[in-house]
């Protein structure tokens, strides 16, 4: 006597296990933890990579304000370009706004940008899960005055026994270097 009942039970049971399998990320578990921390080199490859899909936001961003406000906000006075300083701030503002959701949306939904997922490297908290979206701000905030002031909150990581930069350490946060056989996608 065959139970066909039976057998649709262990299939789906079958096909639970096999899609949670396919959906969990080894970088997640613990052995995350005893990867290596992302290097200098790796980090600044990202960071380019990144730079040049936030300048096209950027762009994007400069292209609509203009259609909004018109040209004729612009004009050319001793051979410079001079605009209104109103202007120039709310595109200062909206560049900011833009970069720090590109970079802690990222971050929080995946621990990597699409510069980190070419390069190899995973953001994630000292405990080896995802950041908080008050860890992303703080790190955010954190890496702009790392990087422009001759880059000594990067090169902090040279020098620190984890591998950290100033940025890490203030966000409790770590860069991981994966696998070679990580698939992120």
């Amino acid at each position: 006597n065959f139970n066909f009942k039976r057998i649709g039970i262990y299939c789906a049971q079958f096909r639970t296990l096999n899609i949670e399998l396919l959906l969990t990320d080894p970088t997640d578990q613990e052995h995350s933890q005893n990867l290596p921390r992302a290097g200098l080199l790796r980090r600044l490859a990202a960071l380019l990579y990144d730079a040049f899909l936030v300048g096209s936001i950027w762009m994007l961003i400069g292209f609509v304000l203009q259609l909004i406000v018109g040209p004729d906000t612009n004009q050319l006075v001793d051979g410079r370009v001079e605009t209104n300083p109103l202007l120039d701030n709310i595109l200062f503002l909206l560049m900011v706004a833009s970069s720090a959701g590109f970079y802690i949306g990222f971050w929080t939904r995946s621990g990597q940008t699409l510069g980190m997922i070419a390069w190899r490297i995973k953001l994630e908290t000292t405990g080896g899960e995802l950041i908080s979206p008050g860890q992303g701000l703080i790190r955010y905030l954190a890496a702009w005055p790392a990087f422009f002031l001759l880059g000594l909150g990067y090169l902090w990581l040279v020098i620190d026994k984890n591998g950290d930069a100033v940025h890490d350490k203030v966000s409790q946060t770590i860069v991981i270097l994966l696998p070679r056989d990580h698939r992120p996608l």
